[in-house]
């Protein structure tokens, strides 16, 4: 069997850019994620009955399972929507480069 994830990609959107960096930086000044990427997205969804459609940024956040709810605190903190998206996917496999550089941005923070 294979051993449980330790690093997780989460994902959440924003309404604007400036919304986004902020976010992102927050999150990696203050040790919660190693890295993330902000990429610009068009979404489509249903909201209290309607189908609506908005310009937004996708964070894709780099960390650690350990780190989930303070990345998941940090975005409630500071995300304007009633109700934001942040899911967590678990990493099953990766570069072990890179995943050991996760592990060590994080844990000198």
């Amino acid at each position: 069997m294979d051993p449980e994830p330790e690093h997780l990609l989460v994902l959440s959107t924003c309404p604007g850019s400036i919304t986004a960096k902020k976010i992102a930086q927050t999150l990696v000044e203050s040790g919660c994620a190693a890295c993330v990427n902000i990429l610009p997205a068009h979404s489509i969804f249903w909201w209290k009955g309607r189908i609506e459609s908005a310009d937004e940024h996708v964070l894709l956040i780099k960390t650690r399972i350990d780190r989930y709810h303070e990345v998941e605190r940090t975005i409630l903190a500071q995300h304007p929507y009633e109700l934001p998206e942040v899911i967590a996917v678990p990493i099953k496999a990766g570069l072990m480069g890179y995943l050991s550089w996760i592990d060590d941005v994080l844990r000198a923070s």
